[in-house]
């Protein structure tokens, strides 16, 4: 797992491949700090390098990495590819972003998913999620739609109080046409 961008005093976190059937957050980031090397942004790439490598959804231990935050609603579930792990927090790479909010404190945190073409918001994110509403032109939802228990949303955004994010990309559209309003979104961020 690999942290790019201001590592002294980051106002927001953006976090890309919590599931590797969602490639479009790593691209666009590389891309990003490609073009500005000096972001005063704090970014994970690609969470989930394991499914990266393999083509799946879960890590090398079958966790969906978004169900196994310590939550008040996380909950052990069947073995399926939204497998919350045999106990929360049980995944070194749920315990290394846990690790990169607690040292770098962000006052937002912006994760990027697919398919859902969403602005989808935890906590006290509304305004934020408004604003990249209004860049990327979709809808801003308060609920997914349906339960992710031991979610990263809700052990940041609810539990924690940090306003977070979720940009459910469309993965219909080519990667690269995604760039300019996402970048935007990363320079607003920037001005957080």
């Amino acid at each position: 797992m690999k942290i790019a961008g201001n590592l002294i005093n980051p106002s927001v976190l953006i976090i890309g491949c919590f599931h590797e059937d969602e490639p479009q957050g790593e691209y666009l980031i590389e891309r990003y700090l490609d073009k500005k090397p000096d972001t005063n942004i704090v970014f994970i790439p690609c969470l989930n390098k394991y499914g990266t490598k393999n083509g799946i959804r879960t890590n090398e231990n079958g966790v969906d990495l978004n169900r196994n935050f310590p939550t008040q609603n996380w909950e052990k579930t069947e073995k399926n590819e939204f497998f919350g792990g045999e106990e929360p927090a049980s995944e070194i790479e749920t315990r290394f972003v846990m690790e990169t909010v607690e040292k770098y404190k962000p006052r937002l945190i912006l994760t990027l998913h697919a398919p859902y073409k969403i602005v989808n918001y935890d906590g006290d994110a509304l305004v934020a999620a408004n604003a990249i509403s209004k860049i990327i032109g979709y809808p801003v939802e308060e609920s997914i739609g349906y339960p992710t228990p031991g979610s990263f949303g809700t052990w940041a955004g609810v539990e924690k109080g940090i306003p977070t994010i979720t940009l459910e990309l469309d993965e219909e559209v080519e990667v690269q046409l995604l760039q300019e309003p996402v970048f935007k979104i990363f320079e607003m961020l920037e001005k957080y």
